[in-house]
């Protein structure tokens, strides 16, 4: 039986630790009319999370969010000092001390001690077991895990942590009292990193091995995930924001709780920790900043070029295929002064496609993106045709047909045949291996990946993929385009996955795993990475517009490749694939989209 509420009429909260967070934690409870009892282990501390209050409140007058009478109630509401029992009488005590098992585990024994039984304690750990600290209390019933994210006062996402043994009713009265401080919160289970972080340094670490094996450079795997996933910063410069110091801690402490291999620090963290090298707040880690604390990065790299060759010129395009991508691309190309020939399989195809084009522009025009002359000057440089043939004296062809690798190779052997000599050949795949369609022809230095992302009139990344025998010159082109269309061109190598899909699908994949694993819902795994981490979209949402199918079959082809026990499908997306549960076409996936 569920002890009975304690909290409904809280006025009074103890917190344990004065730091950046705990300050922080403690300016938001006081905005919300809580008298706070803070707690320091000596006097340099207080004065420091004085000094974080003061600092902090001081801010958000100058912006405008606090007014100076309201920063003079927050702050009086706020005791502070060096005696442990001054928070006995709290019915809500919250701990934000250093993220040490040890010594939290102490702290938590001494409060158990000096506490009546009734008072609920919290951790604010980010990846330590709540368990392993609820254990060592006689009240582990009343012990669970409120993750609040850095700075409090701005982020609003709180993750409420459970153990198997944490009263049910404490759970939704601490989760009722986060909504009621303006934060949001998500109930997790007990994990290794519980949401966010679970989900998210497994992606961080993923990008750091990917660097380490000098498989793109720092840029273009950060440009590759702001500008094709919408991400707010890319996974290096999260992390130096982050601490590498924080990011190496929190991966360790979660492999000793998971063993997953995913999760094991990348060798190149630990060697840039070891160096001092902790991010912004060093003012160097994997970027070199202005100085200290400064987000100015001074050694950003030239965007990717092929150094000491040409472009091969390039006037005309060829694009064979007539799905989404195929007239996105088309649209885009012939918008940015390039004549384009389409081939389509029947003339309804070229019919369809030249509507679509029409339509698309149209849009364009009423909306103010291009004018009028634009549109039916970009409409001028389009021809559509059946013909094979008809693509012979284009100097570059992208194709873009169906995601099956005997058919692309197929159809680059008849191009192989077609094309004239020096032209460009491009596949759009997003997981196949390039080299496969480059051995398909007699030219595999002419043959190189140039993957687009869907709306491609609307998103501006391309990854340009050459594999070990792409000419210099034809990587040289295939960048000149893309960035000639308006795009962000990334360079990667032939692997699996390329930069975007080979650190998203394993992220959407171990959303998967903690689902079926009953850790938290659909709903707060999604709300823990859209609000806790800035992501347009969370796992689930985002699983359900691409296809689940589609997620299966990328995941599949990633596990293949890299043989990675982490990467093997989750048997719950197998399973719903299996039911016909896609996503949105066809009105259920991990949600239902037919209401």
């Amino acid at each position: 039986m569920g002890q009975e509420s304690t909290l409904g009429e809280l006025t009074r909260i103890g917190v344990i630790g004065l730091g950046t967070m705990g300050a922080g934690i403690a300016e938001v409870l006081a905005r919300a009319g809580i008298d706070v009892v803070g707690v320091e282990r000596d006097e340099a501390g207080l004065a420091r999370g004085r000094g974080h209050l003061e600092h902090s409140t001081h801010r958000a007058v100058e912006r405008g969010k606090l007014t100076p009478a309201e920063r003079e109630e927050l702050l009086g509401r706020i005791s502070s000092g060096v005696d442990l029992t001054a928070v006995a009488d709290c019915p809500l005590i919250i701990e934000a001390i250093h993220e040490r098992l040890d010594a939290k585990q102490e702290l938590i024994a001494r409060l158990d001690e000096i506490c009546p039984a009734g008072t609920i304690i919290a951790s604010n750990t980010s990846s330590l077991s709540v368990t392993e600290l609820a254990a060592g209390t006689h009240r582990p019933s009343r012990v669970l895990g409120t993750h609040w994210f850095n700075p409090a006062p701005v982020m609003e996402l709180v993750e409420v942590v459970g153990t198997v043994v944490t009263d049910p009713v404490v759970l939704d009265e601490v989760r009722d009292l986060v909504g009621r401080v303006g934060k949001i919160a998500v109930r997790a289970g007990d994990r290794a990193g519980f949401i966010a972080n679970a989900l998210l340094f497994g992606y961080l670490n993923n990008a750091v091995r990917m660097l380490e094996a000098h498989y793109a450079t720092r840029e273009d795997i950060d440009a590759a995930m702001r500008f094709g996933c919408g991400h707010p910063m890319g996974p290096l410069a999260l992390l130096d924001l982050i601490g590498l110091d924080s990011a190496y801690e929190i991966l360790d402490s979660m492999y000793h709780q998971s063993r997953d291999h995913l999760h094991a620090p990348a060798p190149l963290l630990k060697q840039l920790v070891t160096a001092g090298m902790l991010g912004r707040k060093t003012g160097r880690g994997f970027y070199t900043y202005a100085e200290a604390d400064s987000p100015h990065v001074v050694d950003d790299a030239a965007p990717s070029v092929v150094a000491g060759v040409e472009p091969r010129p390039v006037r005309s395009v060829g694009v064979v295929g007539t799905g989404t991508m195929a007239c996105g691309i088309v649209e885009v190309l012939a918008r940015s002064g390039f004549d384009v020939v389409f081939r389509a399989r029947s003339d309804d195809k070229v019919s369809a496609v030249r509507k679509r084009l029409v339509e698309s522009l149209e849009r364009g025009v009423q909306r103010g993106r291009l004018s009028a002359e634009e549109r039916d000057a970009a409409l001028a440089r389009v021809t559509g045709t059946t013909d094979l043939d008809a693509l012979a004296g284009c100097d570059l062809v992208v194709e873009a047909v169906v995601e099956e690798l005997s058919v692309k190779r197929a159809l680059f052997a008849a191009l192989d045949e077609v094309m004239k000599p020096g032209a460009v050949l491009a596949t759009t795949t997003s997981s196949l291996p390039v080299i496969e369609c480059a051995t398909a022809t007699t030219r595999p230095r002419d043959v190189v990946g140039m993957h687009w992302f869907n709306p491609a009139p609307a998103m501006r990344l391309i990854e340009v993929v050459p594999t070990v025998l792409t000419a210099p010159d034809v990587t040289a082109t295939v960048l000149a385009v893309s960035r000639a269309a308006g795009k962000h061109p990334v360079v990667c190598a032939d692997r699996a996955g390329f930069i975007v899909n080979a650190l998203l699908f394993p992220y959407l994949n171990d959303a998967v795993r903690m689902l079926e694993a009953h850790y938290a819902s659909v709903d707060d795994i999604d709300t823990a990475m859209t609000v806790g981490c800035g992501h347009p979209m969370g796992p689930f949402a985002l699983a359900d517009v691409v296809g689940l199918d589609v997620t299966l079959a990328i995941q599949r082809t990633l596990y293949l490749e890299f043989r990675e026990p982490g990467y093997a499908p989750a048997p719950l997306l197998e399973h719903l694939v299996k039911a016909g549960y896609l996503g949105r076409k066809t009105g259920r996936g991990f949600r239902d989209h037919s209401r």
